[in-house]
């Protein structure tokens, strides 16, 4: 399948599924971009103009069909801080550099080191994401009547019961719809999308910062752009990776994120704050068959409709109807099977899992989670490597010569073990190192070698190092004062 035709196809290939699910991803958008508005310190017209930018322009420009962008949590903890010490202009202007960073991180191809997230960071990821939409969802459910958890389950029974019996429309389209009947029908003390906050009343339009334009600005946004641009291409990243999973499929990780910085410049300019992929709508649209760019697009398209001309009807729907479309996507959401694995999988596995969840459950920072998983995840992996390694050493009849094979990796984690391995003072003439089965990966390596070696001669010895291959030979005659020939 040629470019052109595969384009074609993300864009028409499912057209009745992607424009239903995608109108259902627009109700899960609304509850939490106005939640993380208000985290942003921003008005919630702000977070939903930007969802509808960001949606529509990265549908054309994403790399990743079928996914949903927004404004997001993460996103909005990195640029409350900016908000309240210097405003929403800032704000605009650091969006528009967070998009332009968010562009040269995709033409540098820094989309690679997501290579280095493990399954077990993955997965916690995906668990703590489901944590935190059911934890937003709880403050809907205190201090309310009896009439609001009766309606949640409602909507629960007719989300998970309707589709037992009909699948040709979204059974949380139907909720919303049924339950917002009901409503009307019957006059109940229930909070509605109107008591959310306020909702925008026109169409977005281009607005330029209104911030100096100077040296002085761009030292204050640089620093919360670039935060904004790494959380938001890491979420973005991690997000692509699971609807990867999920529909079986590969995406352009460079393409999306070069599209998702395009997108943010698009969002600065129409006064929005900067959004990444949302991994709980986007498993959502998934869910009731989104697939393709158009389930985006609608998304952001179906919200503009929803907030501006349909305005007075959105806001009459119960919140109770949003909260059991949201607690659906966080039980969905959660690896349950993750649960059974801690007793199978490898202890250490499961321990990056649960720091993963518990960081990011902690700060509800997504970003933060998986930074810590993925450190400690190589601390993990650096010392089973460490443990691999293996010198063994004989010495012929006449105790003049003797011999150490090394096997295994050498690098920081295992230099000590290398070091201890080798005895000085030993009182042979002639030592041979054999190297045939070994590596050396850093400089600290390189430094025990040659602290070995230096050390031994300085003791009289004669020391040979042998089978040292290519790629290590080449580093330690760079890095040591010693020479050694290759194999």
């Amino acid at each position: 399948m040629n470019g052109l035709t595969r384009y074609r196809d993300e864009w028409f290939g499912n057209i009745r599924r992607d424009i239903l699910a995608g109108m259902v991803g627009t109700f899960a958008l609304i509850p939490e971009v106005i939640a993380f508005s208000f985290v942003a310190g921003v008005d919630p017209e702000v977070g939903l103009y930007a969802s509808f930018v960001i949606s529509v322009v990265i549908a054309f420009t994403g790399g990743r069909p079928g996914m949903i962008s927004g404004a997001a949590g993460s996103v909005a903890l990195v640029a409350a801080a900016l908000v309240r010490g210097h405003g929403v202009q800032y704000l605009l202007a650091a969006t528009l550099l967070a998009g332009l960073f968010q562009v040269v991180f995709g033409l540098l191809r820094l989309h690679v080191l997501m290579r280095y997230v493990s399954r077990s960071v993955r997965t916690g990821f995906v668990n703590a994401l489901a944590i935190l939409i059911f934890s937003a969802q709880v403050p809907h459910m205190l201090h309310v009547s009896w009439h609001t958890y009766a309606m949640i389950a409602l909507g629960l029974v007719i989300i998970y019961g309707v589709p037992k019996f009909f699948t040709a429309i979204p059974s949380p389209l139907i909720c919303i719809v049924v339950l917002s009947a009901v409503a009307a029908a019957i006059p109940m003390p229930l909070h509605t999308v109107a008591d959310l906050g306020r909702l925008p009343d026109s169409l977005p339009h281009l607005v330029w910062p209104d911030v100096p334009f100077s040296s002085a600005t761009l030292g204050i946004i640089a620093p919360y752009a670039l935060a904004m641009a790494t959380v938001g291409v890491l979420e973005s990243m991690m997000t692509a990776s699971v609807v990867d999973d999920i529909t079986e499929t590969h995406s352009n990780k460079r393409m999306e994120c070069t599209g998702l910085g395009i997108a943010n410049i698009a969002v600065g300019l129409f006064g929005g704050i900067a959004g990444c992929g949302m991994i709980g709508q986007t498993v959502g649209n998934l869910r009731y068959g989104g697939r393709g760019r158009l389930s985006t697009f609608v998304a952001g398209a179906f919200l503009l409709l929803l907030m501006v001309a349909l305005r007075p009807w959105v806001a009459q729907v119960p919140v109770a109807a949003l909260v059991a479309i949201m607690i659906m996507v966080s039980a969905s959401t959660f690896s349950w099977s993750s649960l059974r694995d801690l007793v199978h999988h490898p202890r250490l596995s499961s321990t990056v899992m649960l720091l993963t969840v518990a960081v990011v459950v902690t700060t509800h920072d997504l970003a933060a989670g998986v930074v810590a998983g993925v450190l400690l995840n190589g601390v993990f992996f650096a010392f089973q490597v460490s443990k691999m390694l293996d010198i063994t050493s004989t010495c012929d009849a006449s105790g003049e010569v003797r011999t150490y094979v090394v096997t295994g990796q050498v690098f920081f984690a295992s230099a000590d073990s290398f070091t201890d391995a080798f005895d000085v003072r030993d009182t042979a003439r002639t030592v041979r190192i054999d190297l045939r089965q070994a590596h050396f990966w850093d400089i600290t390596a390189v430094g025990a070698l040659e602290n070995i070696v230096t050390k031994m001669r300085q003791h009289g010895m004669t020391v040979e190092v042998i089978g040292l291959n290519e790629a290590s030979a080449t580093l330690v005659n760079r890095h040591s004062s010693i020479e050694v020939a290759p194999t």
